[in-house]
């Protein structure tokens, strides 16, 4: 499987179960091994991480210094840990020091840390950013530059922070960017300044159906019905885990409110949580004292979670790529999930719109005790976005005689 590895990464893939390659490994492992700049576009559970980390371990074991030599960029802390984690695992027979780098931990334990610099260097761009503008860290010996989840680092304002690390990094001999899509121009103009002449690997569009996931809608009359809708499906549909998506931090601890009051085991993430309270969300899912998280898309943002099986939208998403990360936190790495949105009439042209960015039609479905009035609308236009019904009212303009 991974032949052309040293023997002490090969005996730690070994015994950590892996047998086979993805297809993200597949096309990357080869590339990266021999230098290249990549652009890789793979769905979250794809295995990239594993693409991006044996590669570079391998690289590092050529290398005789102690500075740091390898940067791995992601958006969260949360990701960053998932990431050490897995090269721990990867490393633990070789002498690789690693390290990481986040907000959340006490800036001042950080800087003692970075005086005896890792190796490969894990981290989130903005605790970065403040070490190096105390020039606190020295990347002059990095050559292998990887940034993890880029799309989620633009979409969280990070544009400028990447640049700047960089340019720290100006010695380097390899970039690899890796992102759920490769569709946005803001991505793309990241990779033209970054990348010089890079394998190009995109394994899927941001378009395409999850093939493992069963998308449905079901439809609400109002805000007061989706509350219904929600406290049934908690409470009825078959999970281990349940992501349950807001578009708004008020709006989640609402619903947070409403899960206590129905006695449903819950924990809320969003942007005004602290690193320590997301930490102790984190830790209670993980050993199953709690069943559901309510979350924005930003407070989201890296998570990887065993056993998520069911995604909630208890608002349809903006953009048909928020969808697709939302339904992507289920269905990981080959087992199947659920994601179920509920939509008010208000949000139907929302909603057809992201069908035809998918070009797909989500199953619709019906909770037989809680059928509502709104069934969707009576006309449909040609794009499959409900038609108008307002008719068309003719001013009358009044001729104003003017005296002279």
């Amino acid at each position: 499987m991974y032949t052309d590895l040293d023997d002490s990464l090969i005996q730690a893939i070994s015994e950590a179960g892996f047998k086979t390659l993805t297809p993200v490994q597949k096309e990357t492992i080869d590339p990266a091994l021999d230098g290249q700049d990549l652009f890789v576009s793979a769905e979250t559970g794809s295995g990239k991480t594993v693409a991006y980390l044996l590669p570079t371990l391998e690289r590092l074991l050529a290398c005789q210094s102690d500075a740091t030599l390898a940067l791995i960029l992601v958006p969260t802390r949360e990701l960053a840990q998932q990431v050490l984690r897995q090269a721990k695992l990867f490393a633990r027979y070789t002498k690789i020091k690693l390290g990481l780098i986040g907000g959340g931990t006490d800036i001042k334990k950080q800087i003692e840390y970075i005086k005896q610099p890792p190796q490969l260097l894990i981290a989130t761009p903005g605790r970065l950013s403040e070490l190096l503008a105390r020039d606190l860290l020295d990347f002059s010996e990095v050559n292998m530059l990887i940034l993890d989840e880029a799309d989620r680092l633009l979409d969280m304002g990070f544009g400028d922070e990447i640049i700047a690390i960089s340019e720290h990094c100006a010695n380097r001999e390899q970039t690899q960017l890796y992102s759920a899509t490769l569709a946005s121009k803001t991505l793309r103009g990241l990779a033209e300044k970054l990348l010089t002449d890079p394998t190009v690997v995109e394994l899927n569009k941001v378009s395409d159906p999850h093939k493992s996931i069963q998308q449905q809608i079901i439809f609400a009359d109002d805000k007061g019905h989706k509350y219904q809708l929600l406290c049934w499906l908690l409470k009825n549909e078959e999970y281990r885990h349940c992501l349950v998506f807001s578009n708004s931090k008020e709006q989640t601890d609402q619903l947070y409110s409403l899960m206590q009051q129905q006695g449903i085991s819950a924990g809320v993430l969003h942007g005004d949580k602290d690193q320590k309270q997301r930490n102790l969300v984190m830790s209670k899912m993980r050993r199953d004292q709690l069943k559901v998280i309510i979350a924005t898309d930003v407070a989201s943002r890296g998570l990887d979670i065993e056993g998520m099986d069911l995604v909630i939208n208890f608002e349809m998403p903006r953009r048909g790529e928020l969808y697709v990360h939302r339904i992507g936190r289920t269905g990981r790495a080959g087992q199947t999930g659920k994601a179920i949105t509920l939509i008010m009439s208000t949000e139907f042209n929302l909603m057809a719109g992201i069908e035809r960015f998918l070009k797909q039609k989500f199953e619709r479905r019906k909770i037989k005790e809680l059928i509502g009035n709104y069934k969707g609308p009576k006309k449909l236009k040609a794009s499959g976005k409900a038609a108008g019904t307002k008719k068309k009212i003719k001013k009358k303009i009044k001729k104003v005689k003017v005296k002279k």
